[in-house]
């Protein structure tokens, strides 16, 4: 069941959430973070193909030092170094580290969970907010459709491409970026989410509905709202429902952000679900993969 809403208006919205009425993302306030491993489900089989993917494509670019930069509660980068990858994990969320920082502490006896770099960070100031080893990073990823949380408040994507350009900055000269997207191309043409999900497995989602909000007859928001079945399960009781909003990047509009930072004639591949464009015309999710 789903419900795609058309709203013409002027709103304010906070970093990586907003202030619309109606519309109020639960990422920043912590209501996510509680239950997103909910959401996740089970992450020994939901990283599967997902890390076939990511760990083959970092060893096959002679990645050692990884950034992630929307780390979350740390479901990827403890993925990455248990694959002996050194990991720096920032995330805007506090709310949503404090999970990251749990994990390290219990397996700090482990020499690589001990060197975990933990940071808190704002992708607007990223580079003055991380330890940055000497020359940058192997690779940066910011996975999950993190980066379409971040709204365009002007109107003309200048944080969106800031972000982009310290992103660029802290990629060490012959590493890769790796960042990826919902089809928000497919969702704006149906008014829906493709109804597969090549991240997650959770078998507690009963149902999620989208919403496009229009500013100047332009597409700007999209609010998904989560609808999770918590039946007998009292420490989510009250996370039945929660909502996360997104910026709709396009497919072209995505890569042109991209190559404006990395150049017009930087190396870029994109997938779709983890497999060429040809093969998966209508994705969940396209990862692009561009080199500096």
């Amino acid at each position: 069941m789903t419900s795609s809403n058309k709203v013409d208006g002027v709103f304010r919205m906070r970093s990586l959430g907003t202030a619309t009425p109606g519309i109020s993302d639960q990422y920043a306030d912590g209501k996510a973070a509680k239950v997103w491993q909910l959401y996740i489900g089970d992450t020994a089989t939901r990283t599967s193909q997902y890390k076939n993917f990511l760990v083959n494509l970092l060893k096959e670019n002679g990645v050692e030092r990884v950034l992630d930069a929307a780390c979350g509660t740390g479901v990827d980068s403890i993925m990455l170094i248990e694959q002996g990858f050194s990991l720096t994990s920032s995330d805007a969320s506090d709310k949503m580290l404090k999970k990251a920082y749990k994990t390290r502490w219990e397996r700090r006896k482990e020499p690589a969970f001990d060197s975990w770099c933990i940071e808190e960070g704002n992708w607007l100031t990223l580079d003055q907010d991380i330890c940055v080893p000497e020359g940058g990073f192997d690779a940066v990823i910011c996975m999950g459709n993190s980066f379409a949380h971040l709204p365009d408040f002007h109107g003309d994507q200048r944080d969106q491409r800031k972000c982009i350009e310290n992103f660029y900055k802290l990629v060490r000269p012959g590493g890769i970026f790796i960042i990826d997207h919902r089809n928000y191309d497919y969702i704006l043409t149906h008014g829906t989410a493709p109804s597969k999900n090549i991240y997650y497995n959770s078998t507690h989602i009963k149902d999620i509905k989208t919403s496009v909000l229009h500013v100047n007859n332009r597409p700007n928001l999209i609010t998904l709202d989560y609808f999770m079945n918590v039946e007998g399960m009292d420490e989510f009781s009250e996370c039945d429902q929660f909502r996360l909003s997104y910026y709709p990047h396009t497919l072209a509009g995505f890569t042109q952000l991209l190559r404006s930072a990395f150049g017009p004639d930087c190396k870029h591949s994109v997938y779709a679900d983890f497999k060429s464009l040809e093969e998966e015309p209508e994705p969940s999710f396209y990862i692009h993969v561009i080199e500096k």
